[in-house]
């Protein structure tokens, strides 16, 4: 005879990872000069704010929400302000702490940027303005940076 109960507990601490959904959980665009902005010359400067936030939504299901902001201006005026939080539901089951804190803070919002930037995209095209394209963003070397900046601040403490 078998133990099963051992089968059981093998599969329970295997891990997972799944996708549930991919959402927009809030999206705002606005425009103060328009349409004088748009008799002036395109010369834009672009400035983007990114930052992410995780909730654990029970039963192995984390809510992950990548915000991204920019600000367009063109000379000292502001041409446009569009901001984007994408969000996602994730099963995430059998990972230690370090792995899951890096799933949550950088696989996560890598799944989560390509729709992002284009709901971004689609957002100021609809303004009126050249599609933004932002770069790819790599969420693990951040994260590599934000884990070297704690671990100085400990170490000065």
């Amino acid at each position: 005879m078998t133990d099963n109960s051992n089968g059981a507990n093998a599969q329970n601490n295997e891990t997972q990872f799944a996708v549930q959904r991919i959402y927009i959980k809030d999206l705002s665009f606005e425009s103060p000069k328009a349409p004088q902005i748009f008799q002036h010359k395109w010369e834009p400067a672009v400035e983007l704010s990114l930052n992410t936030k995780q909730t654990e939504l029970g039963d192995d299901f984390h809510e992950v929400i990548l915000s991204l902001s920019v600000t367009v201006k063109t000379g000292e005026e502001v041409a446009f302000i569009a901001e984007v939080q994408q969000a996602g539901i994730f099963l995430i089951k059998g990972l230690d702490n370090a792995a899951m804190h890096h799933t949550l803070a950088a696989f996560c919002p890598n799944i989560l940027f390509p729709y992002a930037r284009e709901a971004l995209d689609n957002l100021v095209i609809r303004g009126s303005f050249p599609a933004l394209m932002l770069a790819p963003v790599n969420f693990d070397a951040l994260y590599a940076q934000e884990m070297q900046r704690r671990q100085q601040e400990q170490a000065a403490n």
